[in-house]
């Protein structure tokens, strides 16, 4: 017994600098009232689920398995403390069906302007139902398209079923298909904020825009990529 709790602290120690990263990206989308010791707090116990329940053998490395549980943990602190009013997440879906309506009728990614109309908002108003969704999507799970059922089960093995939809690699090459098809600007933002690590601040003065311009462009990327992967699994 005393042996297990060792071999506890010492994964929990080794990966503990992982639920601080996990947690600072977050805390980048997120409004200011929302605190990183709590992230954290919410995180270490997801990690400290993940080691209990990791099973050696399946093909998966320990640190895939720990982020998507470590993340997991962090989106349901956040969600019961009812961070973001549901007509947030109501625009957030409105935009990624009306991409893929568009995408559909034009044969292409649709521009701006082409969104806007098709909500029938100024683009001035969509730019800010963009920043308005940016702070509800906190992990790119719902971004990405996986299915609603699977994101609001609620039993005990709903990461593992998370776990291996991402892990599939049916998903990863579907998401890198998609990624390609984004405009530029687009996939530059997503690089930067997902392979180099930088926060929106960092990117918008490597590419000289506004951070709620990078806000913006981000949100509208996850918002296409949900669009994309909605049928991902047909």
């Amino acid at each position: 017994m005393v042996q297990k709790r060792d071999a506890l602290s010492q994964r929990v120690e080794q990966y503990a600098p992982l639920v601080k990263r996990i947690a600072l990206h977050l805390k980048a989308r997120l409004p200011a009232s929302v605190e990183l010791d709590d992230l954290i707090q919410a995180g270490m116990l997801g990690l400290m689920d993940a080691i209990t329940h990791f099973e050696e053998g399946h093909g998966a490395v320990f640190e895939t398995y720990a982020t998507i549980r470590v993340r997991g943990a962090m989106i349901d602190e956040m969600r019961r403390g009812s961070w973001a009013p549901r007509s947030v997440h109501q625009s957030s879906r409105q935009i990624s069906d009306a991409m893929s309506a568009l995408s559909h009728k034009l044969g292409r990614e649709p521009k701006d302007s082409e969104i806007a109309a098709e909500l029938k908002v100024s683009l001035e108003k969509y730019y800010q139902m963009l920043l308005e969704s940016s702070s509800s999507q906190m992990v790119g799970i719902e971004d990405l398209g996986i299915d609603d059922d699977v994101i609001g089960d609620s039993s005990d093995h709903r990461d593992d079923k998370l776990f291996n939809l991402l892990a599939s690699a049916e998903f990863k090459r579907s998401l890198a298909q998609a990624i390609a098809k984004l405009p530029q600007r687009e996939q530059q933002v997503l690089a930067f904020y997902y392979d180099e690590e930088l926060n929106l601040r960092e990117i918008g003065a490597v590419l000289d825009l506004s951070e709620s311009r990078v806000c913006q462009i981000m949100s509208q990327a996850m918002a296409r990529l949900r669009s994309m992967l909605r049928d991902w699994r047909n």
